[in-house]
């Protein structure tokens, strides 16, 4: 339903994208209005926008207590049961070389049928990601991008489901590969690192015994793999790579960038993206990646930033052109971060 900006309400969400005349991304589809973002429509002259239809009651009860519900919070126990499953699945295909399905349903299948809503990826990721447990904490996080990436790139609910669990499942090769190598606080010596590069093919060999998928124990063994044949374990050219391998690929990637480590210093996930957009022309499958950066940046507007410069703001719109530098508002000023250097941004926090 269209309604005019006097009477939109906190807690209506957004049926489309709002744009500035000039093109600058404002808001997202799909978020649930509050009043800062009802003063910035308001500070941008926009008239009417496009909202989803409202439920009374609902609306109501947001009105009442003056804030929106957090659906990032509601996700924390089905994403915190999804780390300690995996943790479980982890030490038993140590012990007994297979995985369950069962259990792969138990601790996933819940946190999936909770995000198929979600669009503030950034927020979820935000709010969920620390230090611990990296190894568990990296899978779970592979799986939920993979099955967001599946779903954006047009993929039905049974490919985009299955590109979760692939996800999900794609560093359990790693249960053969001696924890001190794993966990070792330091660089890998060349010996440890033939070792750890072996997991891809551990991998498909556990899969495939526990499930008789190929696409899912594919998935395994090439998500290393790199479009211009420069990845391990078998340097495939593109044409051999399977689009769900590709798919993890790239959650794998953006994943093991932005997740915290005791050893190492995570990125920020406006860095990252950018890191991605370069490994699109050569390492990456290009459609995927820019589909993945497409929607992913939206979600950058209303986090809050520093800059190289010290100063701390929010992202208020993403720039048409430069992706990778939005318009920051720090105070009553505005900041375009293409600029100067020291307007780079360093951290993106909720």
């Amino acid at each position: 339903m269209r309604v005019s900006l006097s009477d939109l309400q906190p807690g209506d969400c957004l049926a489309e994208d709002i744009f500035t005349n000039q093109g600058l991304h404002v808001l997202s589809k799909g978020t649930f209005l509050q009043e800062k973002d009802l003063a910035r429509l308001r500070q941008l002259h926009v008239q009417e926008v496009e909202i989803q239809r409202r439920s009374g009651a609902a609306l109501e009860a947001q009105a009442s207590q003056g804030a929106i519900p957090s659906q990032q919070s509601r996700i924390r126990p089905y994403y915190d049961n999804a780390v300690t499953g995996y943790e479980a699945i982890f030490k038993k295909a140590l012990e007994i070389g297979r995985v369950l399905d069962s259990e792969v349903e138990a601790s996933f299948g819940p946190l999936v049928d909770n995000i198929q809503k979600e669009r503030d990826v950034i927020s979820l990721l935000l709010l969920l990601n620390n230090q611990d447990e990296y190894t568990y904490q990296h899978s779970v996080q592979v799986g939920m991008l993979s099955f967001f990436l599946a779903h954006w790139l047009g993929w039905s609910d049974e490919e985009a489901n299955h590109a979760g669990k692939a996800g999900f499942l794609h560093d359990i090769g790693k249960t053969r590969v001696p924890e001190s190598i794993l966990t070792k606080p330091a660089a890998l010596t060349e010996e440890e690192m033939r070792e750890i590069r072996r997991h891809p093919e551990y991998g498909y060999e556990i899969l495939l015994a526990s499930f008789g998928d190929p696409i899912i124990a594919e998935a395994a063994l090439q998500h290393h793999e790199r479009m211009d044949g420069t990845g391990y374990p078998n340097q495939l050219p593109a044409d051999s790579i399977r689009p769900m391998s590709r798919v993890v690929s790239v959650a794998d990637v953006y994943s093991a960038m932005i997740t915290s480590r005791p050893y190492r210093e995570k990125v920020n996930m406006l860095t990252v993206l950018k890191e991605l957009y370069r490994l699109s022309f050569k390492e990456l499958d290009p459609h995927m990646t820019l589909t993945f950066i497409r929607h992913m940046l939206p979600n950058f507007i209303g986090k809050r930033v520093t800059m190289r410069s010290g100063e701390t703001g929010t992202i208020i719109m993403n720039h048409p052109t430069l992706l990778f530098n939005p318009l920051v508002q720090v105070g009553e000023q505005f900041i375009d971060t293409s600029i100067h250097p020291q307007n780079e941004i360093q951290l993106v926090y909720l």
